[in-house]
């Protein structure tokens, strides 16, 4: 089944070829202006190089020798002109002053005065027809009528039809060849980014076909690399996700698995009391049905208290970089469990230094840690036995101890704690869901701290061992019993 899509953007692929190809065009355009153009202005240059090799020949014709204004000039030569330029040749030969004056007499002057020596090329209109004229004037040697200063003005132009039809064909012909160029660009382009988005439409393709459940990491093999660290990403976001599921399956197996029986045994002793007319079994079965329930909402207490502590995600929510102050957190806790040691009959000692101890990790959760370990010394030592809780500094890093002398741990005991709903030998007639050290065991894990059991005998040494933050200067330890 497809997946459904909402507020779809624009694609990748669209936005390349839409950004790309506008630009790409917009470019190749603009360059085949300016080429065009430069060809232009080179087959112009080209033309009237000819043409001022047209311009010297008959300045070299010139004559003023005889006391006039002359200029040899064959048909011959005429006509290798035309030749040359495939278009009618038109000449013009005068004095500056317009006396004397030889050849096509309206063949028009430049606008601008003329410089002695320096050729001049420009455009204009004689007897109805476009004509690329080229003008140069020179002074007369020798000069006419004693006119020291007077310059002869040779003028040589040519119909601009011929020369107009070979440009346009050779611009026609590089207009031809860049838009195939263009098109060919463009193709590529189009190619090129059809081909790099490939690997996301196989991406897609791949996880829509996916099941619900499939949580394997994705394949970055052949993926760009600017998408790798996507993927990458992606990964780590469906291993959280995993990880939240396995919790969660976990959870419920131990739900159904810890309260199924509870819960039915809660029915069968309600169904008695129901039954029964005799006070006296009717409370003994209210008070059964009070135990059971005691030890049903420890039992889902201290599983919900697992599955917060294996949930890291939620950690980071809360903030596992908060810091918190042992000394004070053990005197909290001695307080709170001192109910409990008194009716237990216990001694309840509290041994911790007056400077603070301050550990990275949210309150709630070193709070557990303590409270498990302290409530299962007190569970497992007789009445008139001593239970003492301290905090100290040792080898650079904080402890937590919590002592008994309780019946102790065998080395089998000690090596499977922390399984979840194992109890040890000495636990076997006790009430309890075997979670405690469990619990213990996960918070310090995920706090990456260390958790030790230390058994000899008759006896039991629990210690929580954390990396400090920082310390008090006072490192006098206190030590006091709660009763």
């Amino acid at each position: 089944m497809k997946t459904p899509r909402f507020g779809r953007g624009r694609g990748l692929k669209s936005i390349l070829l839409w950004s790309l190809v506008p630009a790409l065009v917009i470019f190749l355009m603009a360059a085949l202006w300016l080429s065009n153009h430069r060809l232009r202005t080179q087959i112009d240059i080209a033309y009237d190089r000819s043409l001022a090799g047209a311009l010297r020949a008959i300045d070299h014709q010139i004559s003023t020798a005889s006391g006039g204004l002359s200029i040899e000039l064959p048909y011959l030569m005429l006509q290798f002109f035309e030749m040359t330029a495939n278009e009618r040749v038109y000449y013009r030969v005068m004095t500056e002053d317009g006396l004397a004056d030889i050849g096509n007499q309206q063949l028009p002057l430049p606008d601008k005065p003329l410089v002695s020596n320096v050729p001049v090329f420009y455009t204009a209109q004689y007897l109805g027809e476009g004509v690329r004229i080229a003008a140069m004037a020179r002074r007369m040697d020798p000069p006419l009528y004693n006119n020291m200063g007077g310059r002869v003005i040779v003028l040589v132009g040519e119909d601009v039809d011929t020369r107009q039809t070979f440009i346009n064909s050779m611009l026609w012909r590089s207009v031809q060849r860049d838009l195939v160029a263009v098109v060919l660009v463009i193709l590529i382009v189009v190619l090129a980014v059809l081909f790099a988005v490939r690997p996301l439409t196989r991406l897609r393709q791949e996880l829509e076909s996916r099941g619900t459940d499939d949580l394997r990491p994705i394949e970055a093999r052949g993926l760009p690399a600017e998408v790798v660290p996507l993927v990458t990403a992606v990964n780590l976001h469906m291993a959280r996700y995993a990880r939240q599921a396995r919790l969660q399956s976990q959870f419920l197996d131990d739900a159904s698995h810890q309260l199924r029986t509870p819960l039915t045994v809660l029915r069968a002793q309600l169904d008695y009391a129901l039954r029964e007319s005799d006070p006296q079994e009717i409370r003994s079965a209210l008070q059964a049905m009070r135990e059971g329930l005691d030890r049903a909402v420890r039992t889902a207490n201290q599983m919900l208290a697992l599955a917060r502590a294996r949930d890291l995600s939620a950690l980071e929510e809360e903030g596992v970089s908060g810091l918190t102050d042992l000394t004070r957190l053990a005197g909290v806790v001695a307080n709170d469990m001192y109910s409990a040691a008194r009716a237990r009959k216990l001694d309840l000692g509290l041994e911790r230094p007056s400077a603070p101890i301050l550990v990275r990790g949210p309150e709630w959760l070193l709070r557990e840690a303590v409270v498990n370990v302290l409530d299962n010394a007190l569970r497992y030592t007789q009445p008139g036995g001593v239970v003492t809780l301290s905090v100290r500094m040792e080898m650079g890093r904080a402890m937590v101890t919590v002592e008994d002398d309780g019946p102790g741990m065998s080395a089998d005991d000690i090596a499977k704690a922390g399984v979840r709903f194992r109890r040890g030998k000495a636990g076997k007639n006790t009430s309890g869901a075997g979670l405690g050290l469990a619990i213990v065991h996960a918070i310090m894990q995920q706090l990456q701290g260390e958790f030790h059991i230390a058994s000899e005998g008759r006896g039991c040494l629990a210690t929580l061992v954390f990396t400090p933050i920082s310390t008090g200067r006072d490192r006098q330890v206190g030590s006091n019993r709660l009763n």
